[in-house]
């Protein structure tokens, strides 16, 4: 894909992902993996829900600016996310009351057991299962959360294409953007029904 064709996806995906309530005021960032193996990326501080194509910019794969706009503070984990994972061609952040909350109330991950959904995830064709999607403490420094992360997801078999950092937001990817948003919605209304599920369970104690 060239850069042109990656702005306008990434453009469409932030007003709908907006109209979802999954990017409140400027959070989050998108990105699109080239042709040329450079990244298509969402520029600082730009409102998803009324981005343009000048609020996407070109980084290279180590998140090196290719133009003279500043990436999403968050680009390293994207660079991060298609260094580990060589399917991977889009990634998506998001922000949702239901995560932002749980993630907040449990341990180093959101384990997701019994629902029809996560059949989402790769290699899974079952109800059946539990997913354990990664939880890391928030942090600013996303050069040292990258390395907190690389070996958590390397280590996967196969690769869960999900993970959430603490009181923040929710990661998600897939071979094509369509993809990576099915992901991020599933695993968005996964964890909402999580939440739920906790919230019942501390109503009957």
């Amino acid at each position: 894909m060239d850069f042109a064709a990656a702005a306008d996806l990434i453009v469409a995906t932030g007003r709908r992902l907006d109209a979802r309530g999954l990017a409140p005021a400027t959070s989050g960032n998108y990105s699109v993996r080239l042709a040329d193996g450079s990244i298509a990326v969402t520029v600082s501080g730009q409102h998803k829900g009324r981005l343009t194509a000048d609020g996407v910019m070109r980084v290279d794969a180590a998140g090196v600016p290719l133009d003279a706009k500043r990436p999403s503070a968050e680009t390293l984990l994207h660079c991060l996310v298609y260094d580990l994972d060589e399917g991977a061609g889009a990634v998506l952040h998001t922000h949702s009351v239901a995560g932002t909350v749980l993630s907040r109330a449990l341990g180093e991950t959101i384990m997701l057991t019994g629902y029809e959904l996560l059949k989402i995830f790769p290699g899974n064709d079952t109800h059946d299962t539990s997913i354990a999607i990664p939880l890391v403490d928030n942090s600013q420094d996303m050069a040292a959360l990258a390395d907190e992360l690389r070996p958590l997801i390397a280590a996967q078999q196969p690769i869960i294409p999900a993970f959430y950092i603490r009181g923040h937001g929710l990661y998600g990817w897939g071979p094509t953007m369509d993809a990576a948003e099915n992901m991020i919605e599933a695993v968005e209304f996964l964890i909402a029904c999580a939440w739920e599920e906790l919230k019942r369970e501390g109503a009957r104690r």
